[in-house]
């Protein structure tokens, strides 16, 4: 799969406009606050397709599709699992913590607003979650540079290291200069990118295939359990790829996208917006990796190639199906898939680290200009970090990508929830809550327990220890419990 010249020029083009919104950004970058939330400003429709695009990275259109084809269609049970937990993420969470992050003391980030809103004084739920998400982003960042190191290890054959250090370097560089604004514009454009490569994509497959009833036929005489929704799966085994849903509400890439959104007003058109787009890219990534079964058949070579690595189907299927030029289009998609969820994640780390580290403990009084230098400096070495995580090459982006999201939902996901419904928790609930949906889900991975993702205990056990602790301890303070009403009176005014 040796890259042509209109791949890339393609890849030249879209790398430099990335770059120019970059620069952009970096122009209306005047404070912190612009640097890591874009000053609250982002339009619905930019909420919906940053968040989707940040949500979405390489996997979508490697980690999805190549499941798919190894597997059948019982892989389709995680998909089915995320468009709930997404829906529900959007209604349920997205303009309680818009409002909520606004009234706790204008907070920035996941750790600001846990502190104003359990008012912690021994800033110990500022320090907690900012390592929670230095860790699992650490590895979630990894996964975005190894998916990037793949595509450009396939494209331009070149060493993986090689490939790895260029899928990263642009990514690394846009955000950097231009922090948020520059992530969620790139990141609209990148959607929009996505969407239209799986639009397309899935057409041509099947019609390159013989047509759907062809296709199906096609892949039912090849192996006709990959038909079969339960084919090779068990009780705890959908339930453990459905479970992938409950992660969206502990995410802090995604929550960084409702709390900046420029009202809680938005939310509402933004939600639809983001999961029709979703659901779109979702059935297009599907339907490449399964309808892909059926062309693979009929072209050995191709074949030989995505069956020793099924992650590359969208990428074998753009090169062979597609006029140059469209075909990299198609792959400067699977590009800006992974560069949009790795930017965010970079700058998730870099306000962890400035915000709430190295501003409250060692320079309380540091100017905005010192921060927005401190804040791209950390995102720096937050990058050097992961590279080095992903410089082996046997790493693979969907089981990468699973670890973190099950350590963000697990840590993160019982406390922002209960923290937005329930007026009884109390700082100490939010503690414990956080540090046992963590451990669980580091100890359960080791062990892998009756086959179920660590996922779901670690969210169960850590909703039982907030509501155990909570209710143990003496009930929130006057003004604590003035600033829940107040929030729930705005949003009740708002539905």
């Amino acid at each position: 799969m040796t890259a042509t010249l209109p791949t890339l020029a393609t890849f030249g083009v879209y790398i430099a406009g990335m770059l120019l919104i970059g620069f952009w950004a970096w122009r209306r970058t005047r404070d912190f606050d612009d640097f890591i939330l874009g000053g609250r400003s982002l339009n619905p429709w930019v909420t919906a397709l940053a968040a989707g695009a940040s949500d979405m990275s390489g996997w979508l259109l490697m980690g999805l599709p190549g499941a798919l084809y190894a597997g059948g269609a019982s892989e389709a049970w995680i998909a089915i699992g995320l468009v709930i937990g997404a829906w529900a993420n959007w209604r349920y969470v997205a303009a309680r913590l818009r409002i909520y992050t606004e009234r706790a003391q204008n907070a920035l980030t996941l750790p600001d607003y846990f502190t104003a809103r359990f008012e912690d004084t021994s800033r110990l739920l500022r320090v907690i979650p900012a390592l929670v998400i230095l860790v699992f982003f650490a590895i979630y960042s990894a996964s975005g540079i190894v998916a990037g190191a793949r595509l450009f290890e396939s494209l331009f054959e070149v060493s993986y290291p090689v490939a790895m250090l260029a899928g990263a370097a642009a990514t690394i560089a846009y955000t950097a200069i231009g922090g948020f604004l520059a992530v969620s514009w790139t990141d609209t454009v990148q959607a929009t990118l996505m969407i239209l490569a799986l639009l397309i994509a899935p057409v041509v497959v099947i019609a390159s295939a013989g047509g759907p009833a062809e296709s199906v036929a096609l892949v039912q005489q090849f192996d006709p359990a990959r038909l079969d929704w339960f084919h090779g799966t068990t009780f705890v085994g959908i339930l453990s790829l459905m479970a992938w849903g409950l992660g969206y509400v502990g995410q802090p890439h995604i929550l960084a996208r409702f709390m900046a959104a420029e009202s809680a007003a938005a939310i509402a058109p933004a939600r639809r917006i983001a999961m029709t787009w979703m659901v779109l890219c979702l059935a297009g990534a599907m339907a490449c990796g399964f309808f892909g079964i059926a062309w693979a058949l009929g072209n050995p070579e191709a074949k030989a190639l995505i069956d020793a690595n099924p992650e590359r189907v969208f990428l074998v299927l753009s090169r062979e199906l597609f006029n140059p030029w469209i075909g990299g289009v198609l792959l400067a998609a699977v590009l800006a898939a992974i560069m949009s969820t790795l930017s965010c994640q970079l700058l998730v780390c870099s306000s962890a680290l400035t915000e709430d580290l190295y501003k409250p403990f060692l320079r309380p009084r540091a100017s905005q200009r010192e921060l927005v230098w401190v804040g791209r400096l950390t995102l720096l070495a937050v990058a050097v970090v992961a590279i080095l995580l992903a410089w082996n090459p046997e790493n693979r982006v969907l089981d990468m990508v699973s670890y973190a999201w099950a350590g963000f939902g697990a840590a993160f996901g019982p406390v922002v929830v209960l923290s937005l419904l329930w007026p009884r928790m109390t700082r100490n609930g939010a503690l414990v809550g956080m540090v046992v949906g963590a451990a669980v889900v580091l100890v359960w991975k080791q062990y892998a327990w009756f086959g179920l993702y660590e996922m779901v205990p670690g969210v169960v056990l850590a909703a039982l220890a907030i509501v155990v602790v909570s209710r143990l301890g003496a009930p929130p303070s006057a003004s604590i419990d003035a600033r829940f009403e107040d929030v729930a009176a705005e949003y009740r005014a708002l539905r």
